[in-house]
């Protein structure tokens, strides 16, 4: 089987505990498509997650649309969860791919884990920009168990309580949307019903 990916190297990536974090492919071959070469060597990139805790593709096409996108999500083949119980008020843009946040640039979207607060949360992520900002407009990622180390060491009562009795997140929204603020989105969306006890029980267990 012919490589379809080359590594690269970025000034941004970081290096922990001998692990260089993301993985940076670029294609092997002029003629080499991203979804063609995701479907063939999707062992490789599995590897490369479980090792490298994300990959960023790089040199493939420039023109992408998010329906090109689609098509590579789509290529890894797992399974879609619904965005059922995330506070974000966001839009479908084809198939699988929503924008990241509705809400006004000057918003800032801390660090988070992507619907930690719900029962079934999802296991990857996918980023795609198919409009450079003009400034700013990063999207910054960073790996948890070193957040977590760090708070141990700094922390450690702190953490052991946690370890022990859990954490509890109690969400408090209007019943319509607010595209004013990064997490605005109303009940009856975030639940897709109009009934409260609905969405009380689909919060607790989608």
């Amino acid at each position: 089987m012919a490589a379809k990916f080359t590594t690269v190297e970025t000034p941004f990536q970081r290096k922990y505990g001998g692990i260089t974090f993301p993985a940076v492919l670029s294609p092997a071959m002029r003629t080499c498509t991203l979804p063609a070469a995701v479907k063939e060597q999707k062992s490789l990139l599995e590897s490369l997650l479980q090792r490298q805790c994300a990959i960023l593709f790089r040199g493939f096409d420039a023109t992408a649309t998010a329906a090109d996108f689609n098509d590579v999500v789509e290529a890894f083949g797992y399974e879609e969860l619904p965005y059922v119980g995330g506070p974000s008020t966001r839009t479908k843009v084809v198939r699988r791919v929503y924008t990241a946040n509705d809400a006004p640039p000057h918003r800032k979207i801390h660090f988070h884990h992507e619907m930690s607060h719900v029962s079934s949360y999802p296991r990857k992520l996918f980023f795609f920009c198919e409009e450079e900002a003009a400034f700013g407009g990063e999207t910054p990622i960073l790996l948890s168990h070193i957040v977590y180390e760090k708070m141990k060491e700094k922390y450690p009562d702190f953490v052991e309580k946690l370890e022990k009795l859990g954490l509890i997140y109690t969400i408090f929204a209007d019943e319509e949307d607010d595209n004013s603020s990064a997490l605005g989105r109303g009940w009856k969306s975030m639940f897709h019903t109009e009934d409260k006890i609905v969405a009380q029980q689909r919060y607790i267990t989608p």
